[in-house]
């Protein structure tokens, strides 16, 4: 692989530079909440070394805030990948100013034409107690949000086929709905859950639920009205 000069380049960022590393802002508040309180998330754009943290969730495992440096391992990351072109991510240990044990991983942003615009990073700070770590990663019978149902599948005939039994058990074991309304609700309850956005779900429904395709359009039609 031809090496990618990473620390030659001198270009003023664009707007679009900054727009592509903005893009990434998500997927570090997501990947922060995913793993949890002990995971931290960094954004470094390569527009300015010296404040170089555009984005950073968890700061407080290496007490740093937006506007803070690259660090040292960073630039000599930079520097090797000067000379090899190789930018295939790799997980490292470390340790943060205050001691802490952390396993991270970075890897390279590439913008516009390939141009590199910045670091993606992750820090797992592994000096808690492990139970304590393993705790945040279970599940919380306090929140709402646990027993989400969620079918992975292979093919989408599969997904449609679990998300009609998932309705079916839902309607039915409502006693509020009569046998008249059934078909109506378990349509609408699949057509919430956005089921119909799938090709061969309304041929399904209409074969599962023993009623016309033309029925099931007109549900859509009503309830989308």
């Amino acid at each position: 692989m031809k090496p990618v000069a990473y620390l030659a380049f001198n270009a003023k960022f664009t707007d679009k530079d900054r727009e592509f590393l903005v893009t990434y802002f998500r997927l570090a508040d997501t990947i922060a909440d995913f793993i949890g309180p002990h995971c931290e998330v960094v954004i470094h754009s390569f527009e300015s070394f010296e404040k170089s943290v555009v984005k950073i969730v968890n700061g407080h495992h290496t007490g740093r805030t937006v506007g803070s440096p690259i660090t040292d391992l960073g630039l000599k990351i930079l520097s090797l990948i000067e000379k090899t072109g190789e930018v295939t991510p790799k997980s490292y240990f470390t340790n943060s100013k205050e001691g802490s044990l952390l396993k991270s991983t970075t890897c390279v942003l590439a913008g516009e034409n390939g141009k590199p615009v910045g670091l993606f990073c992750i820090n797992m700070n592994l000096s808690h107690p492990f139970p304590e770590i393993i705790k945040t990663l279970m599940p919380d019978m306090a929140h709402s949000h646990v027993g989400v149902s969620e079918n992975f599948s292979s093919s989408a005939t599969d997904v449609i086929e679990q998300a009609i039994n998932h309705a079916v058990l839902e309607i039915d074991g409502d006693a509020s709905i009569n046998l008249k309304g059934r078909n109506k609700a378990i349509t609408k309850l699949l057509l919430k859950n956005g089921i119909f956005e799938l090709k061969e779900a309304t041929a399904m429904v209409s074969k599962h639920l023993g009623i016309t395709r033309h029925a099931i359009y007109k549900y859509i039609r009503e309830f989308k009205a």
